[in-house]
């Protein structure tokens, strides 16, 4: 029987678009997948969409649409980008499909049957951004930076308590593995509790020590709100109101339903039975405690194995912060299909997206150490592209396969190898493979781009381009080339699970067909083996990476202040029956933000209405400002100065100073909580001794008193006006 491998992302939530932070994970899991398959598991790869929960519902009420069409709109975009980007998942789920139902109901009942689940009320603080229950006063902030709100309910309740100690030895034993070491301190501090403080402790099975009852029942079920899965009899006999299976129950519940758990068909069994548990779960650092104390909570009390390894990835930070929708730094994965794929005028659509798909890809694993935050900028992704690629491998590729074209006739020279690349390309293998199996990417990339530059240095030292001129060293040429060529082959398998589309290109180069069928045949499992048969015909030679010019980061930026826009009709990138997408309101938009306010204006008698005599711009002029909501958390005068405010304002994503010309006009205690527009990239000056960190926009009117800009509306702080 093969080695089974089944790897799961998280399932994305939709409340939003898919930005470049859900495709890091993707690729990554899409990276291990296409890996386990070439060395000859039976592979299953998992992701889709939760589209269950009180934030769906409020999101779709304010789109104006029903629930179900909201998340099938914003699933769809999901689904579209990855089938535009090649991922090679065995099965899309979604939270709303009826198998997924059934499966989470019966784990429910699992779980009631056995005595873990009560049912009691509760009066507390719930988070709506994070769907989950906050222990604080009315007013705490959650960890989506947003208020809390008082719930009084009906609810059943899981006797997570119960699993505090058998999770502590479970995860300090490493039975259940989590990685990075930082995210397995922080499941078992929250499992121990403040040891610190005096309460009395205990001593686990492992040795460690914890405060016994520092891990409280867990609520699984709502009733203020409809949209999710029904909590099923016999538990639903005990209420009279209806119940909806808490959202993360229902949604973790999802990596075992896809593969049968629920499914009382023979087939059902079977699949449950070949895949579970999960080999890996990639989720991200933010949903830890979800899947690291909730997730086996439920499976031990269910009587279920449990994964045998979770893996947390950090964050992507654009702008210094992490991407969010509600920050307006989200950088969208289409804009660099897009941008990339143009370096490919004379290809396909689809093979333009793959090609920036896989520039995508490289980049992602070789610059951001799997576990850690990374910043991501258009900047750095065409220096990389660049350097490693188009200079790199793809000048490797060019001037090998050319040497061997002018000299040989384009047939790889029969001939003996050199060993001066054997210990490199032995130890790139080596590398790559444990790097793969601990997940981390960076060093399996790196370890590739050693090997390139091995090669690269191997061919200067030799210089073919001399020994071409020498009849005598015709031999020794036929050694120098059929050796890098060796090396290309070798570069190439190594990175075809994490370039696909590219290093097919390369393969077809080197004469050796499909690599794909070299995959599916067995032939890349053994790289130290293997190689070219005799007189193998090169293919049609072409670059494969075209050099990336800096109007490329230009056009780039330029796309991600324009908003998404999607064409209802393009059906060429969607999977067969599947339909094209609907355009979607944006949940977070508002009617203030349909025109931004102007920035402050010479004054006019507004008596006499005139047309301002100022200039014309374009759109693009527009965009490049960026109008961001904020609130006033400080304000006083400053000293010696009768027009100037110093304003403390809270951006959502961070905290400014500003300095405003308003004090003549606005009182500072009243402008605090209040709040404002502000132009976020202006660049900074000094004012009086002091950094002004963008500019608060106002009209002037009548005798020139400004008018600060606001909304009738609650606008959420950090929301961007366009």
């Amino acid at each position: 029987m093969p080695e089974k491998f089944y790897i799961t992302t998280p399932i994305y939530y939709v409340n939003a678009r898919p930005h470049i932070g859900h495709a890091y994970t993707t690729i990554a899991a899409d990276t291990l997948a296409r890996r386990k398959r070439m060395e000859g598991a039976d592979t299953y790869f998992l992701t889709g969409t939760d589209e269950h929960g009180q934030k769906i519902g409020r999101s779709a009420a304010a789109a104006g649409i029903e629930p179900q069409q909201f998340a099938d709109d914003v699933s769809g975009t999901f689904r579209s980008l990855w089938h535009r980007m090649g991922i090679t998942y065995d099965q899309y789920i979604r939270t709303t499909d009826a198998k997924h139902k059934r499966g989470a109901q019966k784990l429910f009942s699992a779980l009631y049957e056995r005595g873990h689940i009560y049912l009691d009320s509760y009066t507390g603080q719930y988070s709506v951004g994070e769907e989950m229950f906050i222990e604080g006063p009315p007013g705490t902030i959650g960890p989506d930076g947003k208020p809390t709100e008082t719930v009084t309910e009906e609810n059943f309740y899981f006797r997570l308590s119960a699993f505090q100690k058998p999770l502590i030895d479970l995860i300090e034993s490493n039975q259940l593995t989590i990685t990075p070491e930082a995210r397995k301190n922080e499941v078992l501090s929250f499992l121990r509790g403040n040891v610190n403080d005096g309460s009395e402790t205990l001593l686990s099975d492992t040795g460690v020590a914890y405060v016994p009852g520092a891990v409280k029942d867990l609520s699984v079920s709502r009733t203020s709100f409809d949209w999710g899965i029904p909590v099923p009899a016999p538990a639903a006999t005990e209420t009279i109101q209806k119940h909806v299976i808490y959202v993360w129950l229902d949604a973790l519940a999802n990596y075992m339903t896809a593969v049968g758990y629920g499914d009382d068909t023979e087939e059902g069994a079977e699949m449950f039975a070949r895949f579970w548990p999960a080999d890996l779960h990639f989720v991200g650092k933010e949903i830890v405690r979800f899947h690291c104390v909730y997730w086996p909570a439920f499976l031990l009390a269910a009587g279920l194995p449990l994964p045998k390894k979770i893996v947390a990835h950090g964050w992507l930070l654009f702008e210094e912060s992490k991407m969010s929708k509600s920050r307006g730094n989200i950088v969208r994965t289409e804009t660099i299909l897009d941008a990339f794929g143009s370096l490919k005028p004379d290809t396909e659509k689809y093979e333009q997206d793959l090609f920036g798909a896989d520039v995508l890809r490289y980049f992602l694993l070789r610059e951001i150490p799997f576990g850690q935050d990374g910043s991501f900028s258009f900047d750095a992704l065409v220096a990389r592209y660049n350097s490693d690629l188009a200079n790199g491998y793809g000048n490797l590729v060019s001037r090998t396969l050319n040497m061997i074209a002018q000299n040989f006739e384009g047939v790889i020279p029969e001939s003996g190898l050199t060993t001066e690349l054997t210990a490199a390309t032995a130890e790139a293998i080596e590398t790559v493979h444990a790097a793969l199996e601990r997940q981390e990417f960076t060093a399996a990339v790196s370890a590739t781009s050693a090997l390139v530059a091995a090669t690269d240095g191997y061919l200067t030292s030799n210089a073919p381009w001399k020994l071409a001129k020498d009849p005598a060293q015709r031999e020794r040429l036929a050694e120098v080339l059929r050796t890098a060529a060796k090396s290309i082959r070798i570069i190439t398998a190594l990175l075809h699970p994490v370039m696909p589309y590219a290093t097919s290109h390369v393969w077809e180069q080197l004469g050796l067909g499909s690599i794909e069928r070299a995959a599916e045949l067995g032939e890349l499992r053994d790289l130290s083996r293997g190689g070219f048969a005799a007189n193998t015909k090169l293919g049609t030679i072409a670059p494969i990476f075209p050099r990336a010019e800096k109007e490329l980061i230009t056009r780039m930026n330029d796309a991600e202040q324009k908003p998404a826009a999607i064409d209802p009709n393009a059906t060429q990138n969607l999977a067969e029956g599947e339909q094209p997408l609907t355009p979607i309101a944006d949940a977070t938009a508002s009617p203030a933000a349909e025109a931004a306010p102007a920035a402050e204006i010479p004054a006019i008698d507004p008596t006499k209405p005139t047309k301002p005599d100022t200039p014309e711009i374009t759109i693009d002029d527009f965009i490049k400002v960026d109008l961001r909501v904020a609130k006033v958390l400080v304000a006083e005068r400053i000293p010696k100065t009768d027009k100037l405010l110093r304003l403390e304002v809270d951006l959502g994503y961070e905290k400014r100073q500003i300095l405003a010309g308003i004090a003549q006009f606005y009182e500072p205690e009243k402008l605090v909580g209040r709040k404002v527009v502000i132009v976020a990239n202006l660049a900074p000056r000094k004012l009086r001794g002091y950094e002004s960190q963008g500019m608060v926009v106002a009209a002037s009117v009548g005798d020139g008193t400004p008018a600060l800009a606001s909304f009738l509306e609650d606008i959420e702080i950090g929301a961007r006006l366009r």
